[in-house]
């Protein structure tokens, strides 16, 4: 019998507002968009870096504080270059900073506006 293989996921990350997301996915990360249910008000939408797709799913206000917010890990080829065209974008918060990590990696980590935490790395 042959075994199934996963080609790819693509984590849900919950939002108040999906075009806002999208605009700073695209604006500040460097995503570009892949698709969204409505050009004018987006409830669901999809976004790509490289290989890397992200989907961004609306969220009502009473939903919201029930709604868990995922940590996403990133393997980024060379996180140092990453972090310097990151810097400037004003997506860091005052205690981000890129390190060497106890468990072998160098990375760094901030909250997008929705507070879903992204990580981004390598192995050192």
């Amino acid at each position: 019998m042959t075994r199934a293989t996963l080609d790819a996921v693509h984590p849900i990350l919950p939002t108040r507002d999906v075009r806002a997301a999208l605009e700073y996915y695209v604006e500040k990360l460097g995503f570009t968009w892949a698709f969204a249910d409505s050009p004018d008000e987006p409830r669901y939408a999809g976004i790509r870096r490289d290989g890397v797709e992200l989907h961004l799913q609306w969220h009502d206000a009473s939903e919201w504080e029930v709604t868990e917010r995922p940590s996403l890990r990133f393997v980024a080829s060379d996180v140092d270059a990453l972090f310097a065209e990151l810097a400037d974008k004003g997506v860091f918060a005052s205690s981000t900073e890129l390190r060497d990590t106890a468990w072998g990696t160098r990375e760094f980590a901030f909250f997008d506006p929705d507070q879903n935490g992204l990580t981004f790395y390598r192995d050192l």
